[in-house]
């Protein structure tokens, strides 16, 4: 495979040889060097705005998010040379790549993938951060991050292409698909999506002689028992396409093939891409903006979804048997698989995901300007926001974090919190001036839902951008507050009756001295409100700010 040098010269050298092309920077990534953008338009139309007018649709193809992964990296500079050398360029369809996203890794060149058949040398999967950049799509930890969201809501694709190597269990296909997740996707898009897009490029790539499994996500350790459909959740590339409204791909080759094949699998996957996207040019122009204009309305939005291990279809598989042997280090008996023995049968494939999690959209949300790195990736990411301009006192709902669980090692940099619970309450706030107002009136709707609602999966929350309100900053002396506590009791006679309430059904508490004043504590003036508050305020009522 290419070096990093090697494919940006080539790309250089295409760029001053075809008016059809042109290679451009866009911001830095962790290892001080400029993501590149290569744009190949039939037109000769290079900016956005004005392609959008002209009515074609915008194709970007990602190359190198795991350098060690290298197939659409070479695919994409020899589509690129073909089509410019041929003159065979689509018509209505603009096509963006980056030729390497992950430069970091790429830059750090060797053998790192033991079980890989090919090349020589190549890359690395993390980045200068040492990060997995297909799980910072939201947490954008890197800088190689910001710099693609930059791309991607400049250009704003309709549709979006990440190319990848899988690991995993052996068998016959050289390429498998991670599709759009079609109970994720927006109705419309995933309407078209399953119906026609994805059946014609299963088509295509086997009448191109590279039939397509989906991706074999196995239930087990072999892929007989059935595989699962891969939820693409908005830290990978395809699903933070999602949020947007984008049909994404990851196309996946597999790791034991020859490189060569692997490489012609990548190249003919995005050609039929290119081919569907340039026949359907009009009919997923429509479709986008009717998705866009359907989310900016729509008032429900799932956040967290779980397989539905009742619902299973079967799908024919080309694999080949699985079967173990005494191992020859351990002499434990362990799996291999023997091409000498193919077969075909049907497995079962469970696609079918549900919400388990769902939330009403509030007229807006309300952000203290103090979370920075919230506020930035949401302009980052096209979301439209107005500022308060006087200090004010608002009536809305907060969240108060009842519970959450979060790993005992770091996941990515990250203790990433799930299983979160929230208690609503309405509250007047006090705002200041600065302070930011995000109305869930736009097309960039689910972003800001999926990241703003503190139970999303890969919200904002999850992703510990929120943690410092977990932290209590007050409490108080036992010895002191005994007085107090007493007082209060004699004072308000509903406290006391509320107090013995709780004695009266929970015994161990009736028996626990410290929880008792802890509990008084709780429901004293001295309790600080902001303790385990979510700082997103949601506006329920629509009022002129």
């Amino acid at each position: 495979t290419a070096t990093y040098q090697e494919t940006i010269d080539y790309y250089k050298d295409l760029d001053a040889k075809y008016e059809h092309m042109r290679f451009l920077e866009y911001g830095p990534t962790d290892i001080g060097i400029r993501l590149n953008l290569v744009i190949l338009s039939h037109d000769k139309l290079f900016d956005p705005e004005k392609i959008r007018k002209a009515n074609k649709r915008i194709l970007l193809i990602n190359n190198g998010i795991h350098p060690g992964e290298p197939e659409g990296i070479d695919a994409s500079m020899m589509l690129a040379r073909d089509m410019l050398a041929n003159n065979t360029l689509p018509k209505d369809v603009v096509i963006c790549i980056i030729p390497v996203y992950n430069i970091d890794g790429m830059l750090n060149r060797g053998n790192s993938r033991a079980n890989q058949n090919g090349p020589e040398a190549y890359g690395f999967r993390g980045n200068y951060q040492n990060l997995d950049l297909n799980r910072d799509f939201i947490k954008t930890d890197s800088k190689n991050s910001r710099s693609f969201q930059e791309i991607f809501n400049t250009w704003q694709p309709e549709v979006f292409v990440d190319n990848h190597t899988s690991n995993g269990a052996d068998y016959q296909y050289v390429m498998t698909l991670i599709h759009p997740q079609k109970d994720k996707l927006n109705p419309i898009l995933s309407e078209y999506a399953s119906k026609q897009m994805i059946p014609d490029l299963y088509k295509g790539m086997k009448e191109g002689g590279f039939e397509m499994i989906p991706y074999v996500n196995s239930v087990e350790e072999s892929p007989d028992a059935g595989i699962v459909g891969f939820l693409e959740l908005a830290r990978y590339s395809t699903g933070y396409a999602a949020l947007h409204n984008t049909i994404g791909f990851m196309p996946e080759t597999h790791m034991l093939k020859p490189f060569a094949q692997r490489v012609e699998s990548t190249y003919q996957f995005m050609a039929n891409v290119i081919r569907i996207v340039q026949r359907d040019a009009k009919e997923i122009g429509s479709i986008k903006m009717k998705a866009d204009d359907q989310v900016k309305d729509q008032a429900k939005f799932n956040l967290q979804w779980a397989l539905n291990k009742e619902d299973s279809s079967t799908i024919r598989f080309k694999g080949y048997a699985a079967k173990n042997k005494p191992s020859e280090v351990s002499e434990v008996d362990r799996l291999y698989y023997d091409r000498n023995a193919p077969f075909e049968k049907d497995i079962k494939y469970w696609d079918n995901y549900v919400p388990t999690v769902a939330v009403e959209k509030p007229v807006a949300y309300i952000l203290p300007q103090s979370w920075d790195k919230v506020i930035s990736l949401l302009k980052l990411n096209g979301v439209q926001m107005k500022q308060i301009q006087a200090d004010t006192e608002l009536e809305v709902q907060v969240y108060y974090i009842e519970d959450y669980k979060s790993p005992a090692k770091p996941f990515e940099g990250h203790y990433l919190h799930t299983q979160v619970k929230v208690k609503p309450v309405e509250q007047k706030i006090k705002y200041y001036a600065g302070d930011y107002v995000v109305y869930t009136n736009q097309k960039q709707n689910r972003y800001i839902v999926e990241t703003l609602e503190p139970q999303g999966v890969d919200s904002f929350f999850a992703w510990n951008f929120f943690d410092s309100i977990l932290g209590q900053k007050e409490h108080f002396s036992a010895y002191v507050f005994e007085d107090d506590a007493a007082e209060m009791l004699k004072a308000d006679p509903a406290l006391k009756a509320k107090f013995e309430a709780e004695k009266a059904k929970n015994p161990e508490f009736a028996k626990n001295p410290d929880a008792q004043l802890n509990w008084l504590y709780k429901n004293s003036p001295y309790y600080e409100k902001t303790f385990l508050r979510y700082p997103v305020g949601r506006l329920i009522k629509d009022i002129k700010l």
